[in-house]
């Protein structure tokens, strides 16, 4: 059964704080979002299995653990997504990155996939989905299931602020996908806004309006 994990540590609550504020400009959003991915990964690779193996230290041969043959692929949804990458590569930076770019149809109100380039190994590795926002949940929903149907096994979903709704239709659909956040906030509001949330995280991280 699929988890939900939320981070508690003073470090992540606090840049969580600032990018929530109105006051917090385009440069200082993109630093704060960067910074938190980085952040989070830190827990999210928790259960990457290690091996030992041999090396000299400057004083003596010891024995060492590193991380075992373990491939990574980062995938964000496009276009928030893709504030998040940077600050993964930099605790990754083996990983291959993927994108998935989704938009609503007008007509049906379901998501349809209008973009997708991924590593040609994508199935041999360990994804990462990231969206600074699980709202409704379906982008998040269809995006997991898309990568499914491209014989991926393997997927985590990380955001910064989830909503109740998001979560519930995430795992109603993908039992199998846990899901990382800095924050379960109170609920959507009548556009499908997560209330009290930070806003629109595209607008906010590429100053667009």
């Amino acid at each position: 059964m699929a988890k939900v994990q939320v981070f508690d540590h003073p470090l992540v609550q606090h840049k969580l704080t600032m990018i929530r504020d109105e006051n917090t400009g385009v440069k200082s959003f993109r630093e704060l979002v960067d910074e938190l991915a980085m952040l989070m990964t830190y827990e999210v690779t928790r259960d990457f299995p290690t091996e030992e193996v041999d090396i000299t230290t400057p004083v003596a041969p010891a024995k060492a653990k590193v991380i075992a043959g373990k491939k990574v692929a980062i995938v964000p949804i496009l276009r928030a997504g893709l504030g998040m990458v940077n600050g993964i590569l930099r605790l990754i930076p083996a990983a291959k990155v993927g994108h998935i770019g989704l938009y609503r149809d007008p007509e049906t109100l379901l998501p349809v996939e209008y973009y997708c380039k991924l590593p040609n190994d994508i199935q041999e590795r360990d994804v990462i989905i990231v969206d600074p926002m699980l709202a409704t949940g379906g982008s998040a929903a269809a995006a997991i299931g898309f990568l499914k149907d491209r014989g991926i096994k393997s997927m985590k979903l990380m955001c910064l602020i989830a909503a109740p709704e998001g979560i519930r239709v995430v795992h109603q659909a993908h039992e199998d996908v846990d899901i990382f956040t800095a924050a379960i906030d109170d609920h959507l509001n009548e556009h499908g806004y997560i209330v009290p949330g930070l806003g629109d995280a595209g607008d906010r991280l590429f100053g667009t309006k």
